[in-house]
């Protein structure tokens, strides 16, 4: 879906080559430069092969032959681009002004989270050879750089505690924040009880939590009531806010209610938390532990992320919307791109979306992989807030408020925007002129085609669903209705729901549901057939009425379409914009409105997307006196024999069996036993107390089982490090006393260095990992030094913890040390 050649004239042909030729007459060094220079060689070869690859191919193969290389993979990748080089004279000659805006690659840069580049260079005789291979297949990148701070990075920095005087918080760092509020819904039932097992009597500051049940509202049953009141009683007992069920979904009613307000930094106990992100304000989601540890201390810790600059261009086209925004970008960079990342939405395309738009946006970037998703505050974004204010009295959201906002934005708008030399991790791009309205599935948000493609396919569905977070708010309910008004009118009689489609339809909030009533689009809805629901999760999440049984097909307005996620995991679920929805809901197969209102389907769109990504060089930032010290009983450094476990993708079942999860009376020595079981049974004999253990990337993905992390920590292991790691075992691992750190560049290296290791590898070297400067030397058994590389430094905030034991207990000492 790349925009590589959009003229209709047929090119000249050039001369005839002859590629043996071309590889006995070109290296490698080539090879870039013809990616410096020629736009389309670019084009082609980042489209085809992945910036990661190409990336690390030019890295290993620096300076040698394209003949020589040994694999004749690699040769002809080599003589793609030589070719490329040659076409780009006759093809492209006349396209310069559109070439401009193609990927720009940085040729010292590779994509943090390309996963080990396997190459074909003859496995290191040594460790010294083994480090040369590494550097050159891999960009070294320190743990923190210099330059200008990120929207994100500004305000984490205006929410940190206990920063060292003159410390800029960065990506990367561990840093203890007080968020301006923590939201838990219906699992505040599981919350109460662990925030009394710490200790815990009262909140620290009963304004900061907000309560909002949501997601079983359907659910009657005298368990569930119970429950609700339960809770309901709790937020009374300790004087915070309260909204009970039908009031609407949590996300929603924060924004509503100006709990998430723009600059500001707002946490819950929900995936979807990104969403806040729409009015500014850096939303993010936190685990249980957390949500109890705030309402104990107002505080908890948190890595800033690294950031990933979303540049939207132009505008969209009529019938396109935020939804198709969100979707496209899902599957467009569908690699990884932004795993673990916050993303920030720059660029003229940006200021151009209704806050309605960068809400939905906000909230997907959760699919997307992304722990926080970030639109800067701007005239849209004011301008909505004065219609918000205009509604009527409001104790947050009142016409005092506004303008105070609007004042603050005036008088310092370099606080509400990143710095001009912000430090991004990449920048990814999309052109919204060139978007058409598309659908993603079945069964995965990483799939998406446009409307225009799948259409003729006539996909017939069963149910069709407007409602959830992401989009029933009023903009998306007008949207649906207005093509039910314009069917009727087209066809002059009334509009219903196809024979054998059964349509839902949920108001995100009891306001949105108030305007859609007072504005007519809801009896439209409801009158075309559409059965009503309360405003609440409901079938988005699985529960209550309507959800999809065996063999049906589902389109939805909703956010996610796993198997099984909205019923039956015999069903199929595509994700759409509402208007698509209210289309397929008509007609009985996933349509566009032209195809429901004048029988005219979508036309597959003339020109592919255009998009694109750009990678980064960032200066390192040298050693700063800023830096926070090792506080008492935390160690500066652990070192330790080097265990390494090759495999990426090492889940939480591989760590610690399912099956013995809920063995509530197992011991930490029949732990120590069992560990890693299912990934190697070696590990247990092998591992020994105080080794450094080094992973592949997306270690600890899968369940949230915290046992995982413990039994770890019963092997006597205190230092993980990994290319990457799952966000909730990273969470639940410092939870519990073991950290967890970052370094795709160590692992690289090992790759390199042991390309044939087994499950379990003792290698032989001694790792020392200054935890405070943030790197991390090997030795060999000779004492030599072998290599060294950054890691993230472990703050003041992430240290308390470790030296607590884990966050539980650091509340504990917390409370202790108030009373």
């Amino acid at each position: 879906m790349s925009d590589r050649h959009n003229d209709d004239d047929e090119p000249p042909k050039p001369p005839h080559t002859s590629l043996s030729d071309i590889a006995k007459a070109h290296s490698f060094d080539d090879m870039r430069n013809v990616l410096k220079t020629e736009p389309c060689a670019r084009e082609g070869l980042l489209y085809g092969m992945g910036v990661g690859t190409t990336v690390a191919v030019l890295r290993v193969f620096k300076g040698r032959s394209l003949v020589s290389a040994g694999n004749w993979g690699i040769v002809a990748f080599g003589l793609v681009a030589i070719v490329a080089k040659k076409l780009c004279h006759f093809q492209y000659a006349h396209q310069s002004a559109k070439l401009n805006t193609l990927f720009e690659m940085q040729s010292k840069r590779a994509v943090p989270n390309v996963k080990g580049f396997q190459h074909s260079e003859e496995p290191a005789k040594d460790i010294a050879a083994a480090a040369a291979q590494a550097r050159r297949r891999t960009y070294s990148q320190a743990a923190r750089c210099s330059g200008g701070q990120t929207l994100v990075e500004k305000i984490a920095q205006r929410h940190a505690v206990d920063l060292a005087e003159g410390e800029v918080v960065r990506s990367g760092d561990f840093i203890g924040i007080r968020p301006h509020h923590v939201m838990t819904h219906d699992n505040t039932g599981a919350v109460i009880p662990k925030f009394s097992s710490i200790g815990a009597r009262r909140l620290a500051d009963a304004r900061q939590p907000v309560f909002a049940l949501d997601h079983d509202i359907q659910n009657t049953s005298a368990k569930n009531q119970a429950k609700y009141a339960g809770i309901e009683a709790f937020a009374k007992t300790h004087g915070s806010r309260f909204y009970p069920a039908g009031r609407g979904i949590a996300h929603q009613v924060l924004v509503e209610e100006g709990h998430a307000w723009p600059g500001t930094m707002v946490v819950g106990s929900d995936s979807h938390s990104n969403m806040y992100g729409g009015v500014g304000c850096l939303g993010t989601p936190v685990v249980r532990t957390d949500a109890a540890a705030i309402w104990a201390t107002t505080q908890t810790w948190w890595q800033a992320p690294p950031v990933a600059r979303v540049e939207l261009r132009g505008a969209l086209p009529p019938g396109v919307v935020g939804k198709d925004v969100i979707v496209a970008l899902c599957a467009l960079f569908a690699k990884d791109e932004v795993l673990n990342h916050a993303v920030e939405f720059v660029g003229d395309g940006a200021r151009t979306l209704p806050v309605e738009d960068r809400l939905a946006i906000a909230n997907m970037t959760t699919e997307w992989g992304a722990l926080a998703g970030l639109f800067a505050v701007d005239d849209v974004t004011l301008r909505w807030y004065d219609e918000r204010a205009g509604r009527g009295p409001h104790a947050i959201v009142n016409p005092d408020t506004v303008a105070k906002l609007r004042q603050d934005v005036a008088a310092d708008p370099a606080r509400w925007t990143a710095d001009p030399d912000a430090v991004y991790a990449k920048t990814l791009w999309l052109d919204l002129a060139s978007l058409t309205p598309h659908v993603a599935g079945p069964d995965s948000v990483k799939i998406a085609e446009p409307l225009g493609e799948l259409e003729p396919r006539r996909v017939r569905i069963h149910k069709a669903y407007l409602l959830s977070c992401v989009n029933s708010r009023q903009k998306d309910l007008r949207e649906a209705a207005d093509v039910v008004r314009a069917v009727q009118k087209a066809r002059g009689t009334p509009a219903k729901v196809a024979p054998g489609v059964a349509w839902y339809v949920a108001a995100a909030s009891s306001q949105v549901l108030a305007d859609a009533q007072a504005s007519g689009d809801w009896q439209v809805l409801v009158g075309a057939g559409a059965t009503p629901l309360p405003p609440g999760c409901g079938p988005c999440i699985g529960l209550g009425v309507g959800l999809l049984e065996d063999g049906e097909v589902g389109i939805s307005a909703t956010n996610r379409n796993y198997k099984g996620r909205m019923g039956s995991k015999a069903a199929h679920t595509y994700l759409s914009s509402p208007a698509v929805v209210a289309a397929s809901a008509l007609q009985g197969f996933i349509c566009s409105p032209d195809s429901a209102i004048a029988g005219s389907p979508l036309a597959p769109p003339a020109r592919p997307v255009r998009y694109g990504c750009e990678l980064h060089d960032a200066k390192p930032l040298a050693d700063s006196a800023a830096a926070a010290a090792a506080i008492s009983g935390f160690p500066q450094s652990l070192a330790g024999r080097l265990v390494f476990l090759p495999a990426d993708n090492l889940n939480t079942d591989g760590i610690y069996p399912g099956k013995y999860t809920y063995q509530d009376d197992i011991t930490r020595e029949q732990m120590r036993a069992i560990v890693m079981e299912n990934y190697d049974p070696e590990f247990a004999r092998l591992v020994r107390p105080n080794d450094v253990v080094v992973a592949g990337a997306n270690f600890g993905t899968g369940s949230s089982r915290e046992q995982a992390a413990t039994a770890i920590l019963a092997a006597g292991v205190r230092l993980v490090i990994c290319a990457s790691a799952s966000e909730t075992f990273k969470r639940n691992a410092v939870n519990n006393g073991l950290l967890v750190l970052e370094s795709p560049v160590l692992v690289a290296w090992l790759r390199a260095a042991f390309p044939k290791a087994p499950l379990t590898a003792v290698t032989g070297l001694s790792a020392d990992a200054d935890l405070v400067a943030g790197k991390i030397s090997l030795t060999d058994e000779k004492g030599a030094v072998t290599f060294e590389t950054g890691l993230p430094r472990v703050g003041k905030a992430a240290q308390e913890i470790i030296v607590a034991g884990g966050l539980e207990n650091w509340v504990r000492k917390r409370m202790a040390a108030e009373s």
